[in-house]
């Protein structure tokens, strides 16, 4: 049975599930597993309630010379005696490779860079310092996408391989199918019509073309307004399920321009894709983004962006697009509306590409030999 330290920053998204995943796996397997991360990561995830510890760590999402300070002198504390540190993150790696320095032989540290680093000035320098850090210092790094991967070589990594990062299994709809679109619906009208007019009844047949995102600059949300504009057959509601810090600008431009777009919050994905005509995926950036796991799992056609790990996770089953380029996602949409005999072809191309990808016992096993030990 080995000890191990699991290490993240301030996510509320993927990340965190991940590492709630591992801690879930790693306890099963009979190791010791303590979560060390913000306080808040605990109360949305509940580490503990996998049978992992959980040891609270402020990493703040941008440098701090002192608080940093005091946090590698914390967590070098909390991994004393562990036989293994898995960071995840830029930020928490760095922070952990700091932690370890001078320390020899075990713990073995390994990071998971969830993240590409897109940040230029002097964010980007400060960033590209810390990847110096982590691949100087890290035994193992775990690329979330294949460019991330060059990257770090390029800084001179000693080893890196791809992380399996899987969404948990899809789980069935909570909500029936015509609930949800006449909420959809409801949410659009407003005041009982559309931006364009139709009455709620009608507005519950439109194409519902489904984003999952936090509402942030890496989602490319704004590219995703631009095409929203159509006009398109079938005349398709826009819904954006998440939050973030673009919820108030984006929901202004929606209501300045009456775009056909639904913001509507986190909820379940199951409810949601079970009523999606496809999948819209604007970002500028995705490493192994979980939502489209879950649209491919779905069996969901998908027009997504040509960027990180994408074209190899979705193969065939989607439509890819250059980022930032809102004529050629709007042309995309157009086809797959306008050709029904393309919408099923990817359809069955999502469904087929949804049993191929890994599980969680694969991720697992993946993360177990990082470590060195057996799975």
């Amino acid at each position: 049975m080995s000890r191990i330290v699991l290490v993240l920053g301030s996510s509320m998204g993927g990340v965190a599930r991940h590492v709630r995943m591992l801690a879930g796996g790693l306890v099963t397997r009979g190791h010791r597993v303590l979560v060390a991360g913000p306080g808040g990561t605990e109360e949305a995830f509940s580490f503990t309630g996998t049978g992992a510890g959980f040891a609270e760590v402020e990493i703040a999402d941008r440098p701090h010379p002192a608080h940093d300070l005091r946090t590698a002198l914390r967590l070098r504390g909390l991994a004393r005696g562990a036989d293994v540190v898995h960071a995840h993150g830029l930020r928490a790696g760095a922070l952990a490779a700091l932690a370890l320095t001078g320390s020899r032989g075990w713990p073995r540290l390994v990071v998971t860079l969830h993240n590409a680093v897109t940040a230029g000035g002097a964010i980007g320098v400060v960033y590209r310092l810390l990847e110096r850090i982590v691949a100087r210092r890290a035994e193992r790094v775990l690329a979330i996408s294949p460019d991330v991967a060059q990257r770090m070589r390029g800084r001179g990594a000693r080893r890196v391989d791809l992380a399996v990062v899987p969404a948990p299994p899809l789980a069935e709809p909570a909500r029936a199918a015509e609930g949800v679109r006449a909420e959809i619906a409801t949410r659009l009208s407003g005041t009982g019509l559309s931006s364009t007019g139709h009455a709620p009844q009608a507005a519950r047949e439109r194409p519902i073309l489904l984003t999952v995102a936090r509402l942030a600059q890496q989602k490319g949300l704004e590219t995703l307004l631009d095409a929203a504009a159509g006009p398109y057959k079938g005349d398709p509601v826009f819904v954006i399920a998440g939050d973030g810090p673009l919820r108030e600008e984006l929901q202004a431009r929606v209501d300045a321009e009456e775009l056909p777009v639904v913001l509507y919050g986190w909820a379940e994905p199951a409810d949601l894709l079970q009523v999606a005509t496809a999948v819209i995926v604007p970002s500028r950036w995705e490493g192994q983004p979980l939502s489209v796991q879950e649209a491919l799992r779905a069996g969901r056609p998908i027009i997504a962006t040509r960027v990180g790990g994408v074209p190899a996770m979705v193969g065939e089953a989607a439509l890819l697009v250059p980022p930032q380029d809102p004529g050629a996602l709007s042309r995309e949409i157009g086809r797959l509306l306008g050709e029904p005999a393309l919408a099923a072809r990817l359809a069955q191309a999502s469904e087929r590409r949804g049993r191929e990808l890994p599980d969680e016992d694969a991720a697992l096993r993946a993360v177990l030999a990082a470590y060195g030990l057996a799975s």
